[in-house]
């Protein structure tokens, strides 16, 4: 597949990585000669020192036979551009980014499809449906639903109190509660585990398990008399905190701190009414023990400064706050927030890459997820008539290694599979694999 990325920012420059070691070309177009350099020398990738809303350049790059046009510049209006002139260059899909919600309304949306604008991208509300997933209980560090919400994906800590610890997991399978253990994260090391591998104290466990049986996965792994998600401060009133607001559910209380005034005043606005908004430092440790924080279930760090919102959460933590999440952009700092026991870390430049990635596979996919902290991803295929991974059980097909299956819907039912399953044609299949190998799952899946 041809693609041209427009824009070797933050997003753009993770997607190109993502791409560059799957056989793909790739085109990155961006006019700081600086950036560029970065990744030319270290990918397979072509580059063009250009702006990417010239014409020229845009024919430079072979925009005329490109399968996909990507643009995600931070500027809006020129991503849209950018679109618009690909597109009528021959480009035979382009996505942007976008800042403004109002484009994803439908009438919206349809209008700018037949400007030439196919998929739009908002990486602050990818991130806040994200956020809400990582909050939604106290005991869980990660939430996904799959396959229309019958089968979902849990991560968690593993606790000294667990009742799964030091057990292979061969011997886990006679528990009355389904699961599958489908990714640990140990370390600095990231497991896809077999039969022999057992779950450890501190553990970074992934279940995959039908929805009704997640209340056994919590009694299991001994976090029973974890409290309910009631209060949660914010600290930063970016973009997502307002997303986040508006998302939320009824039972939520959402507290608001930060400190420029006028933002304030502009959350006022945007946010849902009962969001209460507080001008204040979320940094200063005696404005939190006055804010009442050791009530506080969550603590989120939303400011732009990665160390900020890093040391934001010890501090929240050490004064009583429950789960910790804060946004790191900074690549480098990851680890290290996971080392420093944060519950979760929001990325958006991994959200809206999985996004855009998703776009690519030539398999029929119907989410693409990655998992920060352990370096793995999770896909949901649809198997199509023919496909390879019907052709045997799964014991037989062999998938390579840090590649599994963590479950499947079939008949509107989510279920677990064994190495005896027969995948069949339309089921929903929930595959994990190590980070940048979904590429060679697709391939069972043509």
């Amino acid at each position: 597949m041809k693609v041209i990325i427009a824009g070797a920012g933050a997003v753009g420059t993770h997607l190109a990585k993502m791409l560059s070691g799957e056989r793909h070309s790739i085109t990155l177009i961006d006019e700081s000669e600086e950036r560029l350099m970065k990744l030319s020398s270290n990918f397979d990738l072509l580059t063009v020192k250009d702006s990417p809303t010239s014409i020229f350049a845009l024919k430079n790059a072979g925009v005329e036979d490109a399968d996909l046009f990507v643009a995600v510049m931070p500027e809006e209006s020129r991503n849209i551009t950018a679109c618009m002139f690909a597109n009528n260059l021959g480009a035979k899909k382009t996505v942007a980014r976008i800042d403004n919600p109002e484009y994803l309304i439908p009438k919206n949306a349809d209008f700018l499809k037949t400007l030439g604008i196919h998929s739009l991208i908002y990486p602050e509300m990818l991130a806040a449906r994200e956020l809400l997933d990582a909050i939604r209980t106290t005991w869980l560090r990660q939430w996904w639903e799959f396959c229309g919400g019958t089968l979902v994906l849990i991560g968690t800590k593993m606790r000294e109190n667990s009742q799964i610890l030091n057990v292979p997991l061969s011997e886990l399978g006679d528990s009355d509660i389904p699961f599958h253990v489908v990714a640990i994260r140990r370390g600095n090391e990231t497991i896809i585990p077999g039969g022999r591998d057992m779950l450890r104290e501190n553990d970074m466990a992934y279940f995959t398990t039908p929805k009704e049986h997640v209340p056994g996965i919590r009694t299991l792994v001994g976090k029973d008399h974890y409290p309910e998600m009631r209060n949660v401060f914010i600290m930063g009133g970016s973009r997502i905190a307002v997303r986040v607001s508006q998302y939320a559910p009824e039972s939520m209380r959402i507290k608001i701190i930060e400190k420029d005034l006028e933002r304030c005043q502009w959350l006022t606005e945007k946010c849902d009414d009962d969001t209460l908004i507080i001008n204040g430092d979320g940094s200063d440790m005696d404005f939190l023990r006055e804010e009442d924080i050791k009530n506080a279930q969550a603590f989120v760090a939303l400011t732009g400064n990665s160390e900020t919102n890093i040391l934001a959460c010890l501090a929240a933590k050490q004064l009583g706050a429950g789960k910790t999440v804060a946004e790191v952009e900074n690549m480098d700092y990851i680890s290290m927030a996971d080392s420093m026991d944060i519950s979760t870390i929001i990325n958006k430049k991994k959200i809206a890459a999985s996004c855009i990635y998703q776009m690519m596979l030539d398999a029929d996919v119907e989410n693409v997820k990655c998992l920060t902290f352990a370096n793995a991803d999770v896909a949901e295929f649809v198997v199509k008539e023919g496909a390879y991974i019907t052709k045997h059980p799964i014991k037989s097909m062999g998938l390579p290694k840090g590649i599994t299956i963590g479950g499947m819907l079939r008949n509107d039912k989510g279920m677990l599979v064994t190495g005896a399953t027969q995948i069949q044609a339309g089921d929903h299949v929930v595959v994990f694999c190590l980070e940048n190998m979904i590429g060679k799952a697709e391939r069972f899946f043509r």
